[in-house]
C-alpha cells in the first residue's frame, strides 16, 4: 500500500493540501468551506449548494455548466454540505482527466482551477443578489428534500434520536436546515450568508493525482484569487458525559419498528484510544460479522438489520435496528447484552483479528478513490490529528483484546430512541 502524503501550503487565507500519487488518471480538486455550525445560518447553508450549481456569471445555466463540463473532457462536478462534528462544510469537488494523458492538451488543470473559481467567486446574480427565481425553485428543492426524511424512517430514527440526545447540543443541529426558516430566506438575505461563507470560512484545498507540485501550486496561486478574511476555525469539543438515560417512543404508521441507541464514548479522532474505538465498533456491531449482526438478527432473528457506526469528532456511537414492533424489549435487551459480553472480555482471537484486517481494507478500499483521500486527511483537519494511512493501518494492527474491552467500559448508553406502530410497541408487551 502506497502512504500518501499530505504536502501542505499555508496561505493567509486558505491552506493547499496536495497528494501525489500515480494510482490514477484523473486529479481531482476539492475547496472546503468550513466554520462551526450554528442554528441561525444552517438552513441557508444548507441551500447554498443547490443555487451555485444552477449557474454562475460566466456560464449563467445549468447547460451552460454542463457544456463547460464536457469541454473539460467530461469533467465530474458537485457541490454538498455536511456535518462533520460540530462544524458545517460546503465542499466543490471536481474530477477531471489529467493532461499527462491527452496527447496535445497542457491546460487541463489550468481550466479546471478556473472552473471551480468561477462558479464559487462569481455566483450568477441580479444585481447585487442572488436571482430570485433560482432561490425560489431551489427553496422546493431543498423543502422536498427535508420532507423526503419522513418516508426514509432510518435516516428519520437517526435524526431524532440525534434531536433528542444532543438537544441542548450543537451538533443537535440539522445539517439540511428547518422548513420554519424559509419564510425569512431571500436573495439577498442568501447571498449575505454565501458572501460571510466565501470570504470568513476557513477554507482547505486539496488537489489529489500524479501532479507536478510546483506546477499545480503556481496555477492555483494565479487563478484562485478571492478577496477573503476568514475568522471562523474548526470547533473541537470535549466529549459529554452521558446524562440520565433517556427513552423515547414514537408512533407512526409504519409496520417495522426502528430501535435506535445512542451510547457517548468519551473518544474523538485526536485520542490514543481512538484505534481500539475503531476495533470495538467492528466487534460490535461495524461489520456483518459482528456480535449485533450475529445475534440479534441472525440468531435471534429480531432485527431486519442491526449495526452500530460511530462519530469520529463528537465521541458518539449509534446502533441502529429494525424490529417488529412488538419485540422491543427483547431486541434491547439482546443488544445490550452485546455490549455486555465484550465489557466481560467475551472476543475471541478470530473476532479481534477478523475486524483489523476488515477495517485495514475498509481503509485501503477509501483510499482507492481520489475523493476517498481527500475524506481521509481533511478527516485530519476537522480532527486535529495528522496520521499517514500506514501509521493509521500500524496502529489498528497493535490494538489488543485489552485496549478493546476498556473502550467498552467507556461506553455508556445516553439515549433510547424506539419509532413504533401506532398500534402496538413496547407498551403492548
Amino acid at each position: 500500500m502506497q502512504t500518501l502524503i499530505d504536502h501542505k501550503v499555508g496561505y493567509d487565507d486558505y491552506e493547499l493540501h496536495l497528494i501525489n500519487t500515480k494510482k490514477f488518471k484523473t486529479n481531482t480538486i476539492a475547496l472546503k468551506f468550513s466554520r462551526p455550525i450554528e442554528r441561525e445560518d444552517i438552513t441557508k447553508r444548507a441551500l447554498i449548494p443547490f443555487v451555485l450549481q444552477k449557474g454562475s456569471a460566466k456560464y449563467p445555466t445549468e447547460r451552460d455548466l454542463r457544456l463547460e463540463l464536457d469541454e473539460l473532457y467530461g469533467a465530474k462536478f458537485s457541490i454538498t454540505s455536511a456535518k462533520k462534528g460540530e462544524n458545517h462544510i460546503i465542499t466543490f469537488t471536481l474530477d477531471l482527466a489529467n493532461e499527462k494523458f491527452i496527447e496535445g492538451e497542457d491546460e487541463l488543470l489550468h481550466k479546471g482551477i478556473s472552473f471551480l473559481h468561477e462558479i464559487a467567486n462569481n455566483p450568477k446574480l441580479d444585481g447585487d443578489k442572488f436571482d430570485s427565481n433560482i432561490v425560489e425553485k431551489e427553496k422546493e428543492t431543498l423543502e422536498n428534500k427535508i420532507n423526503s426524511i419522513i418516508d426514509e424512517k432510518m435516516q428519520y430514527a437517526n435524526m431524532r434520536l440525534i434531536d433528542e440526545m444532543c438537544k441542548d447540543e450543537k451538533f443537535g443541529i440539522r445539517s439540511h436546515g428547518y422548513l420554519e426558516d424559509f419564510d425569512d430566506i431571500d436573495a439577498q438575505s442568501l447571498y449575505d450568508s454565501y458572501q460571510k461563507m466565501i470570504t470568513e470560512d476557513q477554507l482547505d484545498i486539496y488537489i489529489v493525482g500524479d501532479l507536478d507540485e510546483e506546477h499545480a501550486k503556481s496555477i492555483l496561486e494565479s487563478k484562485f484569487q478571492i478577496n477573503r478574511n476568514p475568522n471562523a476555525s474548526i470547533r473541537r469539543v470535549e466529549p459529554k458525559e452521558p446524562s440520565e438515560e433517556k427513552d423515547i417512543t414514537e408512533a407512526q404508521k409504519i409496520q417495522q419498528g426502528k430501535l435506535h441507541l445512542g451510547y457517548r464514548t468519551g473518544i474523538t479522532y485526536q485520542d490514543e484510544q481512538y484505534p481500539a474505538l475503531q476495533v470495538f465498533n467492528g466487534i460490535f456491531g461495524g461489520f456483518p460479522h459482528s456480535k449485533l449482526f450475529l445475534n440479534v438478527r441472525e440468531k435471534h432473528s429480531l432485527a431486519y438489520y442491526a449495526a452500530s457506526r460511530f462519530e469520529s469528532h463528537k465521541g458518539l456511537l449509534f446502533v441502529f435496528s429494525g424490529i417488529a414492533p412488538e419485540k422491543y424489549g427483547q431486541a434491547k435487551d439482546i443488544i445490550m447484552e452485546q455490549h455486555e459480553a465484550i465489557k466481560k472480555g467475551e472476543v475471541s482471537d478470530d473476532e479481534l483479528e477478523q475486524t483489523k484486517k476488515t477495517i485495514i481494507h475498509s481503509l485501503k478500499e477509501t483510499i482507492d478513490r481520489p475523493r476517498g483521500i481527500i475524506n481521509w486527511y481533511y478527516q485530519q483537519v476537522i480532527g486535529g490529528k495528522e496520521m499517514t494511512n500506514q501509521e493509521m493501518v500500524e496502529a489498528i494492527q497493535s490494538v489488543t483484546k485489552e485496549q478493546v474491552i476498556a473502550v467498552s467500559k467507556q461506553v455508556r448508553l445516553d439515549t433510547v430512541y424506539f419509532l413504533t406502530a401506532e398500534d402496538g410497541g413496547a407498551e403492548n408487551e
